[in-house]
């Protein structure tokens, strides 16, 4: 942490390989967490905030005083390609945590979705944009920026731990928290249940067929 800051960083966490982030890009988040014995979504609150919108990434987390993003802006500092933020803003409504102009500088510097515990606002702009963001609402009022925060750091997302490193995956039904040491056997699980939901697709075609006759 700087003089001129209040924002603490903490730097050099181990981060996924992009192979095992496009693993995960393959999968559905409601599969994972059945690879996952069902445990790791955060509440439903926070969804997406344009429809159809999906991310996997390498979790990293902000932590923000709600209200106001010194630390998110800090944060642009610490990015990485296949990173996604994840941003504690305590939930808070009052006020949006990120805009456009956010949303368009983390899609430059290689991030692949921002996850905020809080509102957000300038949806449409997001949407054409095609960056994901994931959010509990939307409202048209700025932040304060005046922190303090914290950036790499664990933080909490809709009651999930979200480490730096773990993998976030984000789609229509929801948001997964993958720890980065469960990786591989997690990989291995949700391509076995994938494979058996594939089966059981097959099965109902079967009957559509018999009964069709």
């Amino acid at each position: 942490m700087s003089e001129s800051s209040n924002v603490r960083v903490h730097t050099g966490w181990q981060r996924p390989t992009a192979a095992v982030l496009k693993a995960f890009s393959g999968f559905q988040v409601a599969n994972i967490g059945d690879a996952m014995e069902r445990l790791g979504f955060t509440d439903g609150g926070i969804s997406g905030i344009w429809s159809g919108a999906r991310a996997v990434g390498s979790a990293l987390p902000v932590l923000t005083v709600a209200g106001d993003n010194r630390a998110v802006i800090e944060a642009l500092d610490h990015i990485q390609p296949g990173d996604l933020l994840a941003i504690n803003a305590f939930g808070f409504s009052g006020r949006a945590i990120i805009g456009d102009n956010l949303a368009q500088r983390f899609d430059v510097l290689g991030a692949t979705g921002a996850i905020v515990d809080g509102y957000v606002r300038d949806k449409v702009i997001i949407e054409r944009l095609g960056f994901p963001v994931f959010a509990r609402g939307l409202t048209p009022a700025g932040p304060f920026k005046n922190g303090p925060g914290t950036i790499g750091e664990a933080v909490a997302i809709g009651g999930v731990v979200v480490n730096p490193g773990d993998i976030i995956a984000a789609d229509e039904d929801g948001i997964i928290v993958v720890p980065l040491h469960r990786a591989d056997e997690v990989i291995l699980a949700v391509a076995e249940i994938e494979a058996l939901e594939a089966s059981k697709d097959a099965e109902v075609e079967q009957m559509k067929v018999h009964i069709v006759r």
